[in-house]
């Protein structure tokens, strides 16, 4: 500085000022060339872009083809080129059942197959109609889980069998909330979907009994049988009531089926030690039965002058009735009744399809678990109306899921918890009429 002028004030002499100027003039010349070289990059950007896609579009060959695929493949990985749409051929792995099945992509219907053994679309309609029952008030500490969640749950429960202790955690929420989701959705779907268990009526009905026509069998309704649903052994209740003939603790759930699977009737809860004649004379089939009113309709006309109002097949656990036909039995059977028996076996096989089909899907039910006995009936119920709605939905079942490997490495056929009783020495309500029924059925085949 050269001094300062009048009013105090310090001076810069000729050479700082210059200094000063150039230094002004540097920063304005850096930040300039900064400006330019940004707007180089992004031109090379742009014309890089250009350049790939064209090479993409005039590929010679299929080397150069490959090179630009891998090229490209490459930018949109690295962020350079948008994803408009994702697709995948392969599920995307998020860390969680219910956020896998949130993705939607090309193996998401595959993926709800396998774990709810249903299509999203089924899933969806079923979430629909039962939203309005499992809507959740919104409190001050946390947000409510949403219907879907809740209905997705409860089916990964009944589909995996999983305790739960071990799958609560892939839904993100506690062991208290997947209780209270099961509890939820099984009062839902008993009233929403109650009547998709009924006997049939109308065109339905007709075509059932035109089925069971088709094998022999005239004004038949369906065919019954009883299965046996493992437990643990039971701490609040006398466990030796449900100790079964093959020594395990169970619960037996009486079934009617007709051909097409369908089930028309279910009765579930007493213990296994129950004698499947003993089960159906609980059930309300017995009542209406002695009532007059299990079976409406004009009656049939069989050979020998023998009529019937109606009746379902059984096996030889139960004892030949005006209402339940059972086969002969026996050994040296005559050419007639093992005829007889034979077509009445294939009739009844629907029964055994029937709970592969549905225990097969519904693994819960097929191995033995820990299970509150006042909730059993109706989450079983519950497995049989989800049985209706897929085969309505048309889903198809994979045999592959009636086949296990053991311990030793060999395949066999998974317990569907089906116990053949011997035959009952008494006969109580058995009668003549029950017997000329069987004959009167067994004398028409002989024309078929």
């Amino acid at each position: 500085m050269e001094g300062c002028d009048g009013g105090g004030h310090a001076v810069l002499s000729p050479t700082e000022r210059t200094a000063v100027a150039a230094a002004a003039v540097a920063v304005v010349r850096r930040y300039e060339a900064e400006r330019a070289a940004d707007r180089m990059k992004a031109a090379l950007s742009r014309w890089r872009h250009r350049l790939l896609l064209q090479r993409v579009l005039d590929a010679p060959d299929c080397i150069t083809t490959s090179e630009a695929v891998v090229q490209l493949c490459a930018a949109i990985g690295s962020g350079v080129l948008p994803r408009a749409t994702p697709r995948w051929w392969m599920r995307r792995r998020t860390g969680g059942t219910w956020e896998d099945l949130r993705v939607c992509d090309d193996a998401t219907d595959d993926y709800f197959r396998e774990k709810l053994c249903m299509s999203r679309r089924v899933f969806m309609e079923i979430t629909k109609a039962c939203a309005p029952h499992l809507q959740r008030q919104v409190t001050f500490y946390r947000e409510p889980l949403q219907p879907d969640q809740i209905v997705a749950y409860a089916l990964y429960r009944w589909a995996t069998g999983e305790s739960y202790d071990n799958n609560t955690s892939s839904f993100d929420i506690g062991r208290a909330s997947g209780v209270r989701a099961v509890r939820d959705v099984t009062a839902a779907l008993l009233r929403v979907y109650g009547d998709k268990i009924s006997w049939p009526t109308w065109v339905c009905k007709y075509v059932v009994l035109r089925a069971f026509q088709d094998k022999g069998f005239p004004n038949c309704h369906g065919a019954v049988d009883c299965t046996h649903i493992y437990v643990d052994k039971l701490a609040n209740a006398p466990s030796e009531n449900y100790f079964d003939r093959k020594h395990r603790f169970s619960v037996v759930a009486q079934v009617v089926v007709d051909m097409n699977l369908r089930v028309l009737d279910v009765f579930v809860g007493y213990p296994g030690s129950c004698h499947d004649i003993r089960v159906i004379q609980l059930s309300s089939l017995s009542r209406h039965a002695k009532e007059g009113t299990l079976f409406r309709g004009l009656p049939v006309r069989l050979p020998g002058g023998v009529r019937t109002n109606g009746y379902i097949l059984g096996d030889n656990g139960y004892p030949p009735s005006e209402w339940i036909v059972v086969p002969y039995g026996g050994i040296n059977q005559h050419p007639d009744e093992e005829r007889f028996d034979n077509k009445q076996k294939v009739a009844r096989g629907a029964v055994e399809r029937t709970f592969g089909r549905l225990k097969g899907m519904w693994r819960l039910f097929l191995r033995s678990h820990k299970m509150n006995l006042d909730t059993l009936p109706q989450q079983f119920t519950t497995v049989c109306i989800l049985h209706n709605i897929l085969l309505d939905a048309g889903i198809e079942f994979d045999e592959n899921l009636l086949w296990e490997v053991d311990e030793n490495g060999v395949r066999r056929r998974v317990d569907l918890g089906i116990h053949r009783p011997p035959q009952p020495l008494t006969m109580q309500t058995s009668t003549d009429a029950a017997h000329a029924l069987r004959n009167a059925l067994a004398e028409r085949m002989k024309h078929i």
